[in-house]
């Protein structure tokens, strides 16, 4: 089984099959309350797949781009978890999973705070441009435009859906990475200007 967790946004946890089904899954959107429901978001999804922690075999974590705080929850219980259960532990953009969840062309957005967003966009679920920070009227959207970050500047980005990134699909996109022979660090995913190249994770 792998444990799939994201905290760039929502407090989101799944855990999914060797084959890739989502066993169970559990999401709440409290920005400050990450350190508090992480841990009993996780319980929860192994209690309901009748699973305890010796039976994860991997874990993914999202990396970010995303306000530090919050994310860092996400990545110290990851690897902690790691340790702990002697399993490895596979950093992903977080962003992927918003890409991987669209058909087509989409531009993934998140809020970046200091009225920039981080952003990233994708073809039929692969990236193909980002992530990166921009100031919101300066992305160069491809495609719909959806992710929570989006809705909180509608003239730069109209008609955007809201999303979260859904940890399960997290899995896919730690797979085609690995594949490709990328960079599956877990140091946080963090852009600001100026842009920073090789950032890890990226």
């Amino acid at each position: 089984m792998i444990l799939a967790l994201d905290t760039s946004s929502a407090i989101a946890v799944a855990l999914v099959s060797a084959s890739g089904e989502v066993l169970a899954r559990r999401s709440e959107f409290n920005p400050r309350g990450h350190a508090e429901l992480l841990s009993g978001l996780i319980a929860d999804v192994l209690a309901e797949a009748g699973a305890a922690g010796t039976d994860v075999t991997r874990i993914v974590v999202g990396t970010g781009p995303a306000p530090f705080t919050g994310l860092r929850v996400g990545l110290v219980t990851a690897r902690t978890l790691g340790h702990v259960w002697g399993v490895p532990v596979e950093g992903v953009c977080s962003l992927d999973a918003l890409g991987a969840a669209a058909t087509g062309e989409v531009t993934a957005v998140a809020d970046a705070r200091r009225k920039e967003v981080y952003w990233a966009t994708y073809r039929s679920g692969v990236r193909v441009d980002g992530p990166a920070v921009s100031a919101p009227g300066d992305v160069p959207v491809l495609g719909a435009v959806v992710g929570r970050g989006a809705l909180l500047y509608p003239d730069a980005f109209p008609g955007a859906a809201e999303g979260d990134p859904d940890p399960a699909l997290l899995v896919g996109a730690a797979d085609r990475a690995r594949e490709a022979g990328s960079d599956m660090s877990t140091e946080p995913l963090y852009l600001r200007r100026p842009d920073v190249h090789g950032v890890p994770g990226a």
